[in-house]
């Protein structure tokens, strides 16, 4: 098996109102790159942000109380605390230059997943408001155009619990389960896998932020080819991926 990640390297700066899907096929062409069906297309969620005009002016908020105490005991500017307890639902930790919570979409990871890099001074941008209906958005308006079959996923940045440093995890799906429910197969031993389910569309997610990179790459847009994921063919969502509370056991 041969799998290539091919990231597109003349999307321009993107502002509001750009259509994505557009912009995709015409980096596509101008670098020779055939989109294919069973093509995996991997987008930043910082442009998918900007493309929605879903962005934050830090310099115009103002901070309230509990801001000013986490701003305190974290270090962190009182402005962008107050635009994180606005995309949070929960807040799970606060230590010294960090803010641990679950956003309004689910997903727990720091800082509610607001991104202050590539964009301009003073702003910021948070997590799509809703990533699984834009990747579902954005497939379709490919699908129409191309007439591919294709898969696409929309990627953060995060960091993980006991480990150093980010990789990539997904935070939009569409045109794929992102799990891949491996129990009842067997091992080499013949003994039956009894909790094994993996994390597919995160691992997709991962290998295109290896292009994508964190500093001025500008690369926000990552094709995947010769993943065969047939086995993954459905309809699922980045919810998919979340961990029940009941099941939480560090929360």
């Amino acid at each position: 098996m041969e799998i290539k990640i091919l990231g597109l390297s003349t999307i321009p700066l993107i502002k509001e109102g750009d259509d994505l899907a557009t912009l995709i096929i015409e980096a596509s062409k101008r670098e020779n790159i055939e989109i294919e069906d069973g093509d995996i297309i991997v987008i930043a969620e910082t442009i998918v942000s900007k493309a929605e005009g879903n962005t934050i002016n830090l310099k115009g908020i103002k901070p309230g109380s509990v801001a000013k105490r986490l701003a305190e005991q974290t270090g962190k500017d009182p402005r962008l605390v107050e635009a994180i307890l606005r995309e949070s639902k929960d807040i799970i930790k606060v230590g010294h230059d960090f803010i641990i919570s679950e956003t309004k979409h689910g997903f727990i990871c720091a800082n509610a997943g607001i991104d202050e890099s590539n964009v301009e001074e003073g702003m910021a941008t948070p997590l799509p408001e809703d990533p699984d209906a834009t990747a579902e958005s954005i497939r379709f308006s490919l699908i129409n155009k191309l007439g591919k079959d294709i898969s696409v996923i929309i990627a953060d940045t995060q960091g993980r619990p006991f480990r150093e440093g980010a990789v990539g995890v997904a935070v939009g799906v569409s045109g794929m389960n992102p799990i891949w429910d491996r129990r009842g197969e067997t091992d080499l031993y013949g003994k039956s896998l009894k909790t094994t389910k993996i994390a597919v569309a995160d691992e997709i997610a991962s290998a295109a932020s290896m292009l994508m990179g964190q500093a001025d790459e500008g690369i926000p847009i990552v094709i995947i080819k010769g993943y065969h994921h047939d086995h993954l063919k459905g309809e699922g969502t980045s919810k998919d991926l979340l961990r029940p509370r009941e099941l939480d056991v560090f929360r």
